[in-house]
């Protein structure tokens, strides 16, 4: 098993395990994140998108400083000019991040699982911390577009060690949004970063280093999952997803893993950095 992952994620940049959850574990974060809906904020909500600037994520604190919260962040269709809510309450949010792993008991329980501690083993890692962990919510009808990206723009290390484990809660279908890969661009190096404004006067708090790349849409290959199977996503591969224009939601648990060991370096310009200079949380630690 473990040759298995390895060299299909060495070759592709991604690796789906199906069947990482079981149907019940599967329903108990589902019901979780419905639980979440409810305890979004009734005022003040604040929009999340990767495709423009309405949301103000750039030039807000409340994003900035959701490294040790759990943070509810609203889809710019679902939230009118004064900030009333155009849709059911259960299919506003685009997600909610990005302290679940460690400030909500149900998705800790999942997080610092046996598995997933056993698919970190398998990858190599000899003491890998979780920085973040997102429920992502992808509505019917307004379920927004995640630009191309490699998960390394956001949490860089040198050298790269992030991995993601994408967790489909509902079943992900090219109707509905899955996620599409650039298979094999992992070996590309990285190819843009969103980072802390080194101006500290600037409006802007966080930046992009450089302009978005171009890629193709004929390179991507839809990966379909059935609900309860584990995406393991490369830091450096290229993925996206589109718009949900279907009626069936997709919701997913997604969490990034990082190496901590001493021969990996955590970049201080990450946008999230550790809260108060506490380490991450570690899932093991090989003597």
């Amino acid at each position: 098993m473990r040759g298995t992952i390895l060299d299909q994620f060495n070759q592709d940049g991604y690796f789906v395990i199906e069947d990482f959850l079981t149907p019940d574990e599967t329903e108990e974060l589902h019901k979780t994140g419905k639980t979440l809906c409810i305890e979004a904020p009734k005022d003040n909500r604040k929009i999340f998108s990767t495709t423009n600037d309405e949301s103000n994520q750039n030039r807000e604190n409340y994003f900035l400083e959701s490294g040790d919260k759990i943070r509810y962040f609203f889809e710019k269709d679902a939230v009118g000019k004064e900030g009333e809510l155009l849709v059911d309450p259960l299919n506003a949010l685009n997600k909610v991040g990005h302290a679940l792993h460690t400030d909500h008991p149900t998705f800790n329980k999942y997080t610092f699982s046996n598995r997933v501690k056993e698919v970190c083993w398998q990858l190599g890692y000899k003491r890998p911390a979780v920085p973040q962990s997102m429920y992502i919510f992808k509505n019917p009808g307004i379920g927004g577009e995640v630009i191309p990206h490699q998960d390394g723009w956001y949490l860089k290390t040198e050298p790269n060690s992030v991995i993601g484990f994408w967790i489909a809660l509902e079943d992900a279908t090219i109707e509905n949004g899955c996620l599409q890969f650039i298979r094999g661009s992992h070996t590309s190096g990285l190819h843009r970063r969103y980072m802390r404004n080194p101006d500290t006067s600037a409006s802007e708090l966080l930046i992009y280093d450089r302009m978005a790349p171009i890629y193709p849409q004929s390179n991507f290959t839809s990966v379909p999952v059935s609900k309860g199977s584990c995406v393991l996503i490369h830091g450096q591969v290229v993925h996206k997803s589109e718009i949900n224009r279907s009626q069936k939601s997709r919701h997913a648990y997604t969490f990034h893993v990082i190496e901590t060991d001493d021969n990996v370096e955590y970049s201080n310009d990450n946008w999230l950095q550790a809260p108060d200079g506490k380490p991450f949380p570690v899932l093991y630690e090989t003597k």
